[in-house]
């Protein structure tokens, strides 16, 4: 009687790149991106959260720098946030008679639905030629939900989605919303990876409080901001090799500014560009101790 074939378990990530929320400023891992593929670096591992898993699943597909930016240039766009839904004002004001409940939103998801399928079709993150983990949040508890496989579009849609504007999606018996909820900056979710390079944003405070959305978006940013930042300290703590990108661009651009995307892509190129030295000497520590 032949023995039973001992599991083997996959190689671990050499290098993960793990991209956070930032809205339309996120598209500067595109352009990190690019300058690692000309170094002849591809990440085995793409982590994305909110924005940056839409991004970083144009990089998890394979596709070029050019075919990168316009596929992303697609999918973020200001008028997929123009779509009202009518009567959710008529559940703020009178919500047991509108049936207001824990999907309520103010925009309809059709549209940027309907672009994330154009764009990703069948595919499924296992199957992307760079395996692609997407950061979502379940809604009901407010826990971190790591999705490795599934639909992609499904996913995307699960992590973009955030609460009050697009609504919680259904994967798996769960509602499932918007990552930068549980976990801005997920590099605890490559800590499988030899090393990891990290792109997050800080949100902008408001300017000035004169209405009760501001007063909400200042504590609800306040809280994403002080999220990551410890989420960072406790990578590194934990032994992570981690290096994380911070880059120069203005905070005010807005979410959706798409008008930006070329000078944010440029920024990326730039700032990989600059720490070339840095990524080939996170690397190398990282083959040493592979070794």
């Amino acid at each position: 009687m032949s023995s039973p074939t001992p599991s083997i378990s996959p190689p671990r990530p050499r290098l993960a790149l793990v991209l956070g929320s930032g809205g339309v400023r996120s598209i500067a891992a595109l352009g990190i991106a690019d300058v690692l593929a000309r170094e002849g670096l591809r990440p085995d591992l793409v982590v994305g959260c909110s924005s940056g898993a839409i991004f970083g699943a144009t990089i998890s597909m394979g596709l070029d720098s050019t075919d990168s930016l316009a596929l992303a240039t697609r999918l973020w766009s200001a008028d997929l946030t123009q779509k009202k839904r009518w009567k959710s004002y008529a559940q703020l004001v009178a919500p047991r008679l509108m049936g207001f409940d824990a999907n309520f939103s103010l925009r309809d998801a059709c549209l940027i639905a309907h672009r994330i399928e154009q764009a990703f079709g069948e595919r499924c993150l296992e199957n992307l030629p760079t395996p692609l983990r997407v950061v979502t949040t379940d809604s009901m508890t407010g826990e971190g939900v790591v999705l490795r496989s599934g639909l992609v579009r499904d996913a995307l849609r699960a992590s973009i989605a955030l609460p009050f504007i697009f609504p919680s999606v259904e994967i798996g018996g769960r509602r499932l919303s918007d990552g930068v909820v549980s976990n801005p900056l997920p590099v605890s979710v490559a800590q499988d990876a030899e090393a990891v390079i990290a792109l997050g944003f800080r949100g902008s405070m408001p300017r000035r409080i004169d209405r009760p959305s501001r007063l909400m978006a200042q504590v609800s940013t306040a809280m994403i901001n002080n999220l990551q930042q410890s989420q960072m300290r406790a990578a590194i703590a934990s032994g992570q090799r981690v290096l994380n990108f911070e880059l120069d661009i203005d905070r005010r651009i807005g979410l959706w500014q798409t008008s930006a995307m070329p000078r944010i892509f440029e920024a990326g190129r730039t700032a990989a560009q600059r720490r070339l030295g840095d990524i080939h000497a996170l690397l190398d520590a990282a083959d040493r101790r592979a070794a």
